[in-house]
Protein backbone atom coordinates (compact mmCIF):
# COMPACT_ATOMS: atom_id res chain seq x y z
CA UNK A 1 0.00 0.00 0.00
CA UNK A 2 1.13 3.28 -0.91
CA UNK A 3 0.64 5.57 1.94
CA UNK A 4 2.57 8.86 2.40
CA UNK A 5 2.86 12.38 3.76
CA UNK A 6 2.58 15.55 2.69
CA UNK A 7 3.70 19.09 4.48
CA UNK A 8 0.50 21.46 4.50
CA UNK A 9 1.66 24.80 3.28
CA UNK A 10 -0.13 27.88 4.40
CA UNK A 11 -1.83 27.97 0.66
CA UNK A 12 -3.63 24.79 1.71
CA UNK A 13 -5.49 25.80 4.60
CA UNK A 14 -8.57 25.83 3.24
CA UNK A 15 -8.25 21.98 2.35
CA UNK A 16 -7.63 21.33 5.40
CA UNK A 17 -10.04 23.40 7.19
CA UNK A 18 -12.34 21.24 4.78
CA UNK A 19 -11.12 17.51 6.30
CA UNK A 20 -11.06 19.19 9.82
CA UNK A 21 -14.70 19.47 9.24
CA UNK A 22 -14.95 15.49 8.59
CA UNK A 23 -12.51 15.07 11.87
CA UNK A 24 -14.91 17.40 13.80
CA UNK A 25 -18.59 15.75 12.81
CA UNK A 26 -16.18 12.23 13.88
CA UNK A 27 -14.99 13.41 16.80
CA UNK A 28 -18.44 15.07 18.02
CA UNK A 29 -19.97 11.84 19.67
CA UNK A 30 -17.70 12.20 21.77
CA UNK A 31 -18.91 15.75 23.52
CA UNK A 32 -22.97 14.77 23.53
CA UNK A 33 -24.21 17.04 26.34
CA UNK A 34 -21.84 19.78 26.51
CA UNK A 35 -21.74 22.91 23.81
CA UNK A 36 -18.67 21.47 21.95
CA UNK A 37 -19.48 20.28 18.63
CA UNK A 38 -22.47 22.12 17.68
CA UNK A 39 -23.18 23.31 14.24
CA UNK A 40 -22.92 26.76 13.70
CA UNK A 41 -26.08 28.89 12.13
CA UNK A 42 -23.83 28.21 8.55
CA UNK A 43 -24.16 24.43 8.84
CA UNK A 44 -20.35 24.28 9.93
CA UNK A 45 -18.80 23.43 12.72
CA UNK A 46 -16.08 26.41 14.53
CA UNK A 47 -13.00 27.32 11.86
CA UNK A 48 -9.58 25.43 13.40
CA UNK A 49 -7.14 27.70 14.25
CA UNK A 50 -4.37 26.60 12.07
CA UNK A 51 -1.91 30.20 12.13
CA UNK A 52 0.53 28.72 14.50
CA UNK A 53 1.40 25.51 12.28
CA UNK A 54 2.72 28.31 9.64
CA UNK A 55 4.60 30.16 12.32
CA UNK A 56 6.15 28.03 15.46
CA UNK A 57 8.57 25.42 13.67
CA UNK A 58 8.04 22.72 16.25
CA UNK A 59 4.39 22.75 14.99
CA UNK A 60 3.93 20.51 11.50
CA UNK A 61 0.89 19.73 9.57
CA UNK A 62 0.70 17.14 6.92
CA UNK A 63 -1.33 15.55 4.59
CA UNK A 64 -1.95 11.75 4.55
CA UNK A 65 -2.33 10.72 1.19
CA UNK A 66 -3.22 6.73 -0.14
CA UNK A 67 -1.50 6.42 -3.09
CA UNK A 68 -2.81 9.91 -5.21
CA UNK A 69 -5.90 10.38 -3.21
CA UNK A 70 -5.92 13.12 0.09
CA UNK A 71 -6.74 10.26 2.96
CA UNK A 72 -6.60 12.67 6.06
CA UNK A 73 -3.55 14.71 7.95
CA UNK A 74 -1.69 14.64 11.05
CA UNK A 75 -1.05 17.79 13.20
CA UNK A 76 2.16 17.51 15.44
CA UNK A 77 2.95 19.82 18.39
CA UNK A 78 4.99 19.89 21.43
CA UNK A 79 2.44 20.48 23.65
CA UNK A 80 2.42 18.01 26.76
CA UNK A 81 -1.65 16.97 27.92
CA UNK A 82 0.35 14.87 30.39
CA UNK A 83 2.83 17.63 32.05
CA UNK A 84 5.11 15.62 31.54
CA UNK A 85 8.74 16.76 29.11
CA UNK A 86 8.13 15.80 25.66
CA UNK A 87 9.67 16.60 22.47
CA UNK A 88 6.80 16.18 20.01
CA UNK A 89 2.72 15.40 20.68
CA UNK A 90 0.04 14.37 18.36
CA UNK A 91 -2.11 17.31 18.12
CA UNK A 92 -5.05 15.97 15.99
CA UNK A 93 -5.08 12.84 13.27
CA UNK A 94 -7.55 12.16 11.07
CA UNK A 95 -8.07 9.21 8.22
CA UNK A 96 -11.58 9.41 6.37
CA UNK A 97 -13.74 6.15 7.06
CA UNK A 98 -13.54 4.82 3.81
CA UNK A 99 -9.69 4.15 4.55
CA UNK A 100 -10.08 2.99 8.09
CA UNK A 101 -9.32 -0.78 8.52
CA UNK A 102 -7.17 -0.68 5.80
CA UNK A 103 -3.51 0.17 7.21
CA UNK A 104 -3.54 3.37 6.17
CA UNK A 105 -3.81 5.37 9.75
CA UNK A 106 -1.27 2.86 10.91
CA UNK A 107 1.19 3.07 8.17
CA UNK A 108 0.76 7.33 8.12
CA UNK A 109 1.42 7.24 12.02
CA UNK A 110 4.53 5.39 11.22
CA UNK A 111 5.63 7.51 8.83
CA UNK A 112 5.23 10.83 11.26
CA UNK A 113 7.46 8.99 14.51
CA UNK A 114 9.69 8.19 11.82
CA UNK A 115 10.49 12.09 11.30
CA UNK A 116 11.21 12.66 14.38
CA UNK A 117 13.39 11.46 16.93
CA UNK A 118 12.78 12.36 21.26
CA UNK A 119 10.19 11.59 23.13
CA UNK A 120 6.77 11.63 22.09
CA UNK A 121 2.80 11.72 23.36
CA UNK A 122 -0.36 10.80 21.95
CA UNK A 123 -3.20 11.79 24.22
CA UNK A 124 -6.86 10.05 23.85
CA UNK A 125 -9.87 11.38 24.69
CA UNK A 126 -11.37 8.66 27.61
CA UNK A 127 -14.62 8.14 25.15
CA UNK A 128 -12.40 7.32 21.93
CA UNK A 129 -11.55 3.46 22.72
CA UNK A 130 -11.39 2.72 19.22
CA UNK A 131 -9.00 5.32 18.51
CA UNK A 132 -6.71 4.01 22.11
CA UNK A 133 -6.75 0.57 20.85
CA UNK A 134 -5.48 2.21 17.36
CA UNK A 135 -2.63 4.02 19.30
CA UNK A 136 -1.46 1.39 21.37
CA UNK A 137 -1.19 -1.14 18.64
CA UNK A 138 0.09 1.39 16.31
CA UNK A 139 2.74 2.77 18.85
CA UNK A 140 3.57 -1.01 19.86
CA UNK A 141 4.38 -1.73 16.02
CA UNK A 142 6.55 1.46 15.63
CA UNK A 143 10.37 0.91 14.79
CA UNK A 144 13.05 2.34 17.58
CA UNK A 145 9.95 3.08 19.64
CA UNK A 146 10.84 2.42 23.43
CA UNK A 147 9.90 3.00 26.88
CA UNK A 148 6.58 2.51 26.03
CA UNK A 149 3.82 3.40 28.71
CA UNK A 150 0.75 5.03 29.28
CA UNK A 151 -0.58 7.23 32.26
CA UNK A 152 -3.97 8.58 32.77
CA UNK A 153 -4.72 12.48 33.28
CA UNK A 154 -7.86 13.50 34.35
CA UNK A 155 -7.52 17.37 34.69
CA UNK A 156 -9.68 20.54 33.24
CA UNK A 157 -7.34 20.42 30.05
CA UNK A 158 -7.36 16.93 29.37
CA UNK A 159 -9.33 13.45 30.44
CA UNK A 160 -7.85 10.69 28.71
CA UNK A 161 -4.83 8.23 28.54
CA UNK A 162 -1.66 9.34 27.12
CA UNK A 163 0.87 7.58 25.39
CA UNK A 164 4.10 8.19 26.10
CA UNK A 165 7.39 6.87 24.48
CA UNK A 166 10.92 7.34 23.02
CA UNK A 167 11.65 6.95 19.60
CA UNK A 168 15.50 7.31 18.72
CA UNK A 169 15.99 4.75 15.58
Amino acid sequence: MDVRLSPIRREDEQVLQNLMQFYTHDFSEFWAGTARGDLQADGRFATYPFASYWTEPRRTASFIWRGDILAGFALVTDHSHSGQPIDHSVAEFFVLRKHRGAGVGAAAAKLVFAERRGLWEVAVARKNTAALSFWRRTVAETRGATGIREIDVETAAWDGPVILFRRDA
